[in-house]
C-alpha cells in the first residue's frame, strides 16, 4: 500500500507533507494535554513502531497480487495520538532502508495510513459512553472493528490518491483497473488485522488493562479533605 517515489505529482506529495505536519502537530498537542508522563510511554511506542516496520516484510498472496500487514489500526488502538509519530517514524526508515515507500511520498504516506490510525483509535473508544470497557467480548468486537476499519479506510484512501492522480497520456482505464485490484486484495487483510487486534486488545484487557487506548491520562484532582480545627472534639 506505500506509494513509491516517482509516482504522485509534487503537488500532491506537497500537500501530503502539509497534511502530516498538521497531524503531527496535533497528535504531539493532545499528547501534551492529556498524557501525564509522556516519556514513560514512549518504549510502547517505540515497540509497536518496530512491529509497524517489520509488518510490511509479511506479504500475504491473494490473486493476482500480493499485500502485507500494514498494523496502522492496531496502532491507534493500542498507542492513541502516539500513532501518527510512530507511523512517521517507521515510514521513514522504511523508505531511506530498503526504498519501501519513498522521501517524497513519505507525508502522503503518512497521512494515508495515519488518519485511520486515529479513526480507528476513535472506533475502539466508543465503548467507553457505552459503559463496554471491562466487557471482554465488546472490547474484542470494537478492537476487531478498528483494526479492520483502520486498515480498510488507509486502502480508501490510496484509491482515491492513486485515482485522480493517473496521468493522461496512458491508458486511465486500464490503470483505474490495475489499481482496484490492487486495493480489493486488501478486503481480506482488513479481517486478518481486524483479528489480530481483537486478540491483543482482549489479552491486553486480561494482564495489562492500562496499556489500552491513548495511555495513561491524566487523573483528575479531587478535591482535598477539609484539615479539622485545632481544638476540636
Amino acid at each position: 500500500m506505500h506509494i513509491p517515489d516517482g509516482i504522485l505529482p509534487l503537488s500532491v506529495a506537497a500537500a501530503g507533507y502539509v497534511t502530516t505536519g498538521g497531524l503531527t502537530w496535533f497528535s504531539l498537542r493532545r499528547i501534551r494535554q492529556t498524557v501525564d508522563d509522556v516519556q514513560a510511554q514512549v518504549p510502547k511506542a517505540a515497540l509497536l513502531t518496530a512491529a509497524f516496520f517489520i509488518a510490511s516484510w509479511i506479504h500475504i498472496p491473494v490473486p493476482p497480487t500480493s499485500v502485507h500487514l500494514i498494523l496502522n489500526g492496531l496502532l491507534g488502538v493500542v498507542l492513541g495520538f502516539y500513532a501518527i509519530p510512530a507511523i512517521l517514524i517507521g515510514l521513514f526508515l522504511q523508505a531511506v532502508m530498503f526504498q519501501h515507500g519513498g522521501l517524497t511520498t513519505l507525508g502522503v504516506n503518512t497521512t494515508m495510513m495515519g488518519l485511520p490510525a486515529l479513526l480507528a483509535y476513535f472506533i475502539f473508544q466508543l465503548r467507553l459512553p457505552l459503559g463496554k470497557q471491562n466487557d471482554r467480548l465488546w472490547t474484542g468486537i470494537f478492537g476487531f472493528l478498528a483494526g479492520g476499519i483502520g486498515l480498510g479506510a488507509a486502502a480508501a484512501l490510496a484509491f482515491f490518491i492513486l485515482v485522480s492522480t493517473i496521468p493522461a497520456n496512458i491508458d486511465v482505464a486500464q490503470e483505474r483497473t490495475a489499481i482496484t485490484a490492487l486495493i480489493l486484495g486488501h478486503v481480506p487483510l482488513m479481517f486478518i488485522e481486524g483479528t489480530l487486534t481483537a486478540m491483543l486488545v482482549t489479552f491486553l484487557q486480561r494482564v495489562r488493562p492500562e496499556l489500552i487506548g491513548s495511555t495513561a491520562e491524566k487523573p483528575v484532582a479531587e478535591p482535598a479533605e477539609p484539615l479539622p480545627v485545632a481544638g476540636g472534639k
